[in-house]
């Protein structure tokens, strides 16, 4: 009886231990069922709607795409993404990931079973169990992993029900590009092609095994895997990750070991508004585009802004400019900017020139330039609307404070430094500035753009923002007026003797009898041909009195030159103010064959989903006849075949010494036809170049910051000097590249062409300039 009750005893205790087995397992089974029921009922916070799951809402950067297909730059706030379809992905990037992160990706359905057992039998110490689908729902969806168990329990239940719900919506191969399209890389390598670009200068189907590793090794935990600062811990990951590839077969064994030895090589490309290819012209694109959206609304979605953002909606932006073009015209302006600057610090040491930078002021005037500046500056409008008194900011402007600072002697540009920001305003005022464009003169599509010489440093844009003095590069345009209106020929011949206008003429309120450059007159008789390439201030005088400043003005608004010019004598020699962009696009009007056309920087507009949202159309203006146009493409070849411009063609035994200082890159040696006008405004303030072959103009200005910052001798502050040289070291780049196409032939002579352009066949019964004087006396001028 005991051993039956015993064993009875012992079989009730077994029974119950089953009962309870089997209730627990239950209730696992149950609340297993139930937390996941819970998270997909939306208990642990709201859930994704299906059609949110179809189109899930990230910032993506803005993207300035060049001509020839290069990304320019970005506009982002947070999130520097541009999304790449899985097509553009190279397979060892692929393989490395599915090896290292999911090698069962492709056998499960959002949630890998093995891996769940695996992690919970092992309580993780051999790998967790979350799958690539279950680490893009947490990016897209579920947000950082709280340290808190139980809020960690329900984000890993929402994990797995947005995972099942991605692998129904999606295939296999966009839930990849999902996933590295969405991981954030650190140092604003947002997505796998900010990654690519940024920590290896490439598109991602670019990316070798060893670099895919580098950047799959970087997804276990970007901040502590950074190969900014942990090179020693990035290479051992690296090479975790190409043993995962040898394990699972993707690449061999021998491949694997190769591929470790590599040294990691890094090139970094930060990606900043500050830095990088053509800042400045993306600064205008971003005031371009402000407009745009300020006329164009967005389409009507729900749930959606009612505005285009550019740092949030992906949009592409389209534009002119060539890469290859931009990099040469940024490498010219840099080369030859140190090799002047140099030259400038020289002759403007405190010995040399006790009010350096400035030249022939007074002590007060400089006094009210310095205050103007400090008035201006982002420390005076920041701590004014920090609501601090003047006396204040005043007293900020004399405390010494740490700073870094523009140098042209350091690798970086930039050096640290300790001194008051009253130095500092005087210290970048003593920096010559630049400017360059350069445009397809049929087309009107600008093909490089050059600020400034260091965006960080100087943010304003002399292309666009800067209008200065255009000395004798609108000499052109009176000439235009005549050529045109008198029908007068390269040939005709005036005197180089003193001409005068007397008060009350055109306008004029006194007389005026302008001097040559060299404040002499030759008594020679010239050519228009030679007098331009010489820039012979008494002939310009000759023709805009016989043409009018009316028309001259007229003829200039049709270039596009629309800023109000007064009507006077004296704008002949280029007293307005014009800046670099209008100046190319009026120039452009002579080698289209007298059609102006408006610089377009920008093609067309997309949205992120490629639906076009802006065409440019093309604006025209036929301003000169056909054989006007090429007179003066025939005038101004004279410039560098014999005036100002001729050092573009040879060396020259005068001035050698100075060539050889400054006039970076010389000689030169072009055989190819150019046409050209230099321009000098008075006290050698402001230097132009501006130069022409058919299917490309450039224009290169160069001056201060203020008219008194200049070359004290035309030596060295004349265009030919301070511009010109950029050009040329510009020119030179692009004909080294055979692919950018431009043209190093003659420009198109007009099949009907009346106007004579040979001056050695004109008959010396022609009439004398004396003779052209008398026939224009009976005209209405």
């Amino acid at each position: 009886m005991a051993k039956k009750a015993a064993k009875k005893k012992k079989n009730k205790g077994f029974f119950k231990f089953i009962k309870w087995f089997w209730i627990l397992f239950g209730v696992g089974i149950l609340s297993f069922v139930l937390l996941f029921a819970f998270a997909s009922w939306g208990v642990f916070g709201p859930m994704p709607e299906y059609e949110y799951l179809e189109n899930p809402q990230t910032n993506l950067a803005t993207e300035i795409i060049s001509s020839d297909g290069k990304t320019l730059g970005k506009f982002y706030l947070d999130d520097n993404r541009t999304p790449v379809p899985f097509d553009s992905l190279p397979s060892n990037l692929v393989n490395a990931l599915i090896a290292t992160e999911d090698a069962r990706f492709y056998g499960h359905s959002g949630i890998d079973a093995f891996g769940v057992m695996r992690a919970v039998g092992y309580l993780g110490t051999k790998g967790g169990a979350s799958t690539i689908t279950q680490q893009l729902a947490r990016q897209l969806f579920v947000g950082v992993r709280s340290k808190n168990k139980f809020e960690t329990l329900k984000q890993k239940a929402m994990e797995w029900v947005l995972a099942t719900r991605l692998e129904r919506q999606y295939t296999k191969e966009e839930i990849i590009a999902m996933y590295l399209n969405q991981y954030d890389f650190l140092n604003n390598a947002d997505g796998i092609r900010s990654a690519a670009k940024i920590y290896f200068g490439k598109e991602p189907q670019e990316l070798k095994p060893e670099e895919s590793a580098v950047l799959v090794g970087m997804l276990k935990n970007s901040s502590y895997y950074n190969p900014l600062r942990r090179e020693e811990l990035v290479t051992n990951r690296r090479n975790t990750v190409l043993g995962q590839m040898a394990k699972y077969d993707y690449i061999t064994e021998q491949e694997k070991d190769s591929l470790q030895n590599l040294k990691m090589a890094i090139r970094y490309n930060p990606e900043s508004h500050k830095e990088g290819l053509a800042t400045y012209f993306r600064m205008y694109l971003q005031g371009f585009m402000n407009q745009w959206i300020s006329k164009n609304p967005k389409p009507a979605v729900e749930g959606a802004r009612d505005r285009w953002n550019i740092y949030l909606d992906g949009l592409k932006i389209y534009t002119t400019v060539d890469s290859r073009m931009q990099a040469n015209a940024e490498n010219a302006v840099q080369k030859h900017m140190a090799n002047l600057q140099e030259e400038f610090f020289h002759q403007n040491t405190p010995d040399r020139n006790p009010t350096a930078p400035f030249l022939e002021l007074s002590e007060p005037e400089t006094e009210l330039i310095m205050q103007r500046a400090m008035k201006n500056s982002p420390r005076w409008r920041k701590m004014k609307a920090e609501g601090k008194s003047e006396e204040d900011i005043r007293e900020s402007f004399t405390k010494e404070t740490e700073m870094t600072v523009f140098d042209w002697n350091s690798d970086a540009r930039e050096k640290d430094t300790i001194m008051t920001p009253m130095d500092s305003i005087r210290y970048y005022k003593t920096f010559l500035r630049a400017a360059m464009m350069s445009m397809e003169p049929q087309t009107g599509h600008v093909k490089a753009w050059v600020g400034g010489i260091d965006y960080r440093h100087f943010q304003y844009d002399n292309v666009i923002q800067g209008a200065r003095q255009a000395g004798s590069t609108f000499k052109p345009f009176v000439y235009a007026a005549a050529i045109d209106q008198l029908r007068l020929s390269p040939c005709d011949k005036f005197p180089d003797t003193q001409y005068c206008i007397e008060a009350g003429k055109h306008g004029n309120p006194e007389p005026w009898c302008p001097k040559n450059a060299v404040g002499q007159y030759s008594g020679n008789m010239y050519t228009l041909k030679d007098g331009l390439a010489n820039s012979v201030n008494t002939i310009t005088a000759q023709l805009i009195d016989r043409v009018g400043p009316r028309s001259v003005v007229s003829i200039v608004e049709n270039l596009g030159l629309t800023r109000e010019i007064p009507e006077v004598p004296s704008i002949a020699l280029g007293t307005p103010d014009f800046n670099v962009y209008e100046m190319v696009g009026a120039y452009g009007t002579f080698a289209n064959q007298g059609v102006y056309v408006k610089p377009v920087m920008v093609t067309r507009i997309e949205d992120k989903n490629g639906t076009v949202l802006y065409e440019y159309v093309p604006e025209t203006n036929d301003v000169l006849s056909k054989d006007v146009a090429y007179a003066m493409i025939n005038l101004m070849e004279g410039v560098t075949e014999g005036g100002s411009g001729t050092r573009l063609r040879h060396s020259s035994q005068e001035n050698t010494t100075v060539y050889k200082e400054i006039i970076t890159g010389y000689p030169y040696n072009f055989t190819n036809p150019i046409a050209g006008k230099t321009g000098t405004t008075q006290n050698q303030s402001d230097g132009w170049f501006m130069g022409m072959v058919p299917n490309l103009v450039t224009g290169v200005w160069v001056g201060g910051e203020d008219r008194s910052i200049h070359f004290p001798t035309i030596t060295y502050g004349q265009g030919a000097a301070m511009a010109l040289p950029i050009w040329a070291l510009y020119m030179k780049a692009n004909y080294e590249n055979k692919d950018l196409g431009v043209s190093d032939g003659e420009f198109k002579e007009p099949d009907d062409m009346s106007i004579n352009l040979d001056c050695d066949k004109q008959a010396e019964e022609e009439p004398k300039a004396t003779d052209v004087e008398e026939d224009l006396d009976d005209l209405d001028f």
